[in-house]
């Protein structure tokens, strides 16, 4: 004789684990809290009430490259400096820094770009102020460890706090509790 066993179906992720997963409990039950009233949106906005003018590719490399000159005037120059529209969608991610090796004559050169994706147009000052210092720690170290997040501190002192706010800015922006 069989049995059927009937499996419950698996809980449905939170929205808030996508961002926030690895944060403690207790800061994931305060974000859930929010998001359920309906006021993770509302929060953000007047914590964070401001728009940069950051717009485009040159303005951002200006930004890019003065806080480059200002903290890390001697790391390898930057190339490129861009705004992209693909890499959240492809890469999963919220900026890239990269390094093209090339041949040149009989040297090596290498060419490094760092890429911030696009909905930074549209964000706090301090969240693309955080994605640029990440991007450009990344030019001294380039694992996500101790020294790495002291380079960011470093740069921008309120670091994890944009890093921890960014992360429930987005989860407000894909469950719709941002208003423009």
């Amino acid at each position: 004789m069989s049995r059927v066993v009937h499996l419950a179906p698996p809980p449905v992720q939170s929205a808030v684990l996508r961002y926030l997963g690895g944060y403690p409990a207790q800061l994931l039950a305060q974000a859930q809290e929010l998001i359920d009233a309906g006021r993770l949106g509302a929060v953000l906005q007047k914590r964070y009430p401001d728009h940069h003018e950051v717009r485009t590719d040159k303005l951002l490399y200006e930004h890019v490259m003065a806080l480059k000159q200002q903290y890390l005037r001697s790391s390898e120059p930057l190339s490129k400096v861009a705004y992209d529209g693909q890499i959240q969608v492809i890469q999963q991610a919220l900026g890239t820094h990269t390094v093209a090796s090339r041949v040149q004559g009989g040297k090596l050169k290498a060419k490094r770009e760092i890429r911030v994706a696009s909905l930074f147009k549209d964000t706090p000052p301090e969240f693309l102020q955080m994605i640029v210092v990440h991007e450009l720690a990344h030019l001294k170290e380039k694992a996500h460890d101790k020294a790495f997040y002291a380079l960011c501190c470093h740069m921008e002192p309120a670091y994890h706090q944009y890093e921890f706010d960014l992360r429930l800015w987005l989860t407000a922006r894909d469950i719709g509790q941002l208003t423009a």
